[in-house]
């Protein structure tokens, strides 16, 4: 009966041992107890330290994760300001009389200041991406919202005179999302295809149904040889040409993946020799 008696003790703390290992399998660093007695005290005891400086890793590292936030909204924030009295002023001189000469280092001017305008702006909502704020759901199309954005990038596609093929495979993809959000996804993704195709080449934009969830994928045959991986080039200011002589601020796949992951989806990159396509995924929501 005492052999039996402790048996059913020893077996129950190796199941609570067990149940505490799981637990932080799963982020769950709650400490357990134990009597001293217990046949697990010595393995429990080191697993609760085990515990607590795993929780203070995660701790620190979310705190560090907000600070960097914080910093490139406060910066981004500061920068809007004087960025904008700079480009206000380049357009009053612009309107003024000056030499052939001038009037390039004025055009010169311009382009880099509304260059630098689209870096702050994008680092601005990368860090309300990355914060998961700012963010409300509404029922809307996928499919419907993808051809909205063709249409509005309709001016853009052509001046890089790109050959855009779009495929609705189906009727209707019902999601939850932003719709703001996801439009600025789907604009990015574009974006960057016409930047970095290869002249002469198709970009292909495809809505689907796969499962549960609704997909947008953007393919395109790369310009650049492709020596990154798919983790890489969604890394903040990640760029597609080694060169960095496109004008990508190479936050946009980074935005991307941020406004996805933000409404609930994931953001695949796919690399297949020199075909790279983009894809975002969505749960339907009929």
């Amino acid at each position: 009966a005492v052999y039996i008696y402790f048996s059913v003790n020893d077996f129950r703390d190796i199941t609570k041992l067990s149940e505490h290992i799981s637990a932080m399998q799963s982020g769950d660093y709650m400490k357990v107890k134990v009597p001293e007695t217990s046949v697990i005290y010595g393995m429990n005891k080191n697993l609760n330290e085990i515990s607590d400086g795993m929780q203070t890793a995660v701790e620190k590292r979310v705190q560090s994760e907000r600070m960097k936030i914080d910093l490139v909204t406060n910066v981004s924030h500061d920068l809007k300001t004087p960025l904008t009295s700079i480009i206000s002023y380049i357009d009053l001189l612009g309107s003024e009389e000056m030499s052939p000469e001038a009037k390039d280092y004025v055009k010169i001017l311009e382009d880099k200041s509304a260059r630098l305008k689209t870096i702050v702006s994008d680092l601005f909502d990368l860090a309300k991406a990355t914060s998961g704020t700012d963010v409300a759901k509404d029922k809307l199309d996928a499919a419907i919202l993808t051809q909205q954005v063709i249409g509005d990038m309709g001016d853009k596609i052509e001046k890089y005179g790109k050959d855009v093929r779009t495929e609705i495979k189906t009727d209707s993809a019902p999601v939850m999302a932003d719709g703001k959000r996801m439009y600025r996804v789907i604009q990015n993704l574009i974006d960057n295809a016409l930047k970095y195709s290869l002249d002469g080449t198709r970009i292909y934009i495809t809505v689907s149904r796969d499962k549960a969830d609704a997909v947008i994928a953007v393919k395109n045959i790369s310009a650049e040889e492709m020596n990154f991986t798919a983790d890489e080039i969604t890394e903040r200011f990640a760029r597609g040409d080694s060169s960095r002589s496109t004008e990508g601020s190479g936050l946009g796949l980074a935005i991307a993946k941020s406004f996805t992951e933000a409404n609930g989806g994931q953001f695949n990159v796919l690399i297949d020799g020199d075909m790279f396509t983009a894809e975002v995924r969505l749960p339907i929501n009929e």
